[in-house]
């Protein structure tokens, strides 16, 4: 594993990234984000837990590009449910654009089977909202890279009801009580879940993640808390030739449990939204 690029928010480091590694293929090896902390010093991250080895912080995993599995762990077959296939994929750190402890630019190449199916651009930058927040500006742009077609898909997409997940994926510590998770006018995993939001807030009595985008959400609290964008969240996507997929993600990490207009009030200050 190389040296993880350590990222500050003023003078505070507030987490790692790790952009090359020597995972175990079946996890789909990728770069990430752990761990991340609030100003105070609280870990909002966890990695490889025993519940979802292939779970990496914040990551950017996709179940499915043509077949490919660029998530880890098993694939969800039609007619068959969750299977082990020999078919991961891997993200390569192909170059740094810009490397600063601020905040990165960043290429990769998506491949299996020697092939490159995606080229990326992610963009990262930190910057502090006040004395205890700060957001987590996350932009990646998936390039088709073949010159065929190709589409990305999902479990819900392969015949699993609910199970949209694909894209942008925060896992977060998992404790004896799972946290709460809300919008600006729904409460609870089953209200949010599966639903586009403007916001949307999971909040511990430790730390609150405020997460802006522009997919709907896919959100789990009673298995394990984790938040994610869905690229497939119904249909496949589908990615013509050298055309480019964007997505941004802004996230506000504060210290302690925010309520609603707390929350609202930090989406607001991160200026989170959709790219391009």
């Amino acid at each position: 594993m190389t040296e993880p690029l350590e990222l500050r928010c003023d003078d505070r480091v507030v987490g790692s990234y790790v952009h090359s590694s020597d995972l175990a293929g079946e996890l789909s090896p990728r770069p990430w984000l752990h761990p991340l902390r609030t100003l105070g010093g609280v870990a909002v991250t966890e990695l490889m837990p025993e519940d979802h080895r292939h779970h990496l912080g914040v990551s950017v995993a996709v179940p499915d590009v043509e077949g490919r599995n660029f998530w880890g762990g098993r694939t969800f077959v039609r007619g068959q449910g969750p299977t082990e296939r020999d078919n991961h994929g891997v993200q390569r750190h192909s170059g740094w654009l810009r490397r600063t402890a601020g905040g990165f630019t960043e290429e990769l190449s998506w491949t299996a089977d020697d092939h490159e199916l995606l080229r990326e651009r992610r963009t990262v930058d930190v910057r502090r909202i006040d004395d205890t927040a700060w957001a987590l500006d996350f932009t990646f742009a998936l390039t088709n890279t073949t010159g065929r077609p190709l589409s990305i898909g999902s479990p819900a997409t392969n015949g699993r009801p609910g199970a949209g997940y694909g894209g942008f994926f925060w896992r977060a510590p998992k404790h004896a009580s799972p946290p709460d998770v809300f919008t600006a006018d729904a409460d609870g995993e089953d209200a949010v879940h599966g639903r586009p939001a403007a916001w949307l807030a999971l909040a511990d009595d430790r730390w609150t993640l405020v997460f802006s985008g522009p997919d709907p959400w896919f959100v789990r609290t009673g298995e394990y808390p984790g938040v994610g964008s869905s690229l497939a969240a119904r249909d496949r996507l589908a990615v013509p030739p050298a055309a480019t997929v964007t997505r941004r993600i802004v996230t506000g990490i504060a210290d302690g449990r925010l309520g609603r207009d707390e929350a609202a009030a930090l989406a607001r200050a991160t200026g989170g939204g959709p790219a391009g």
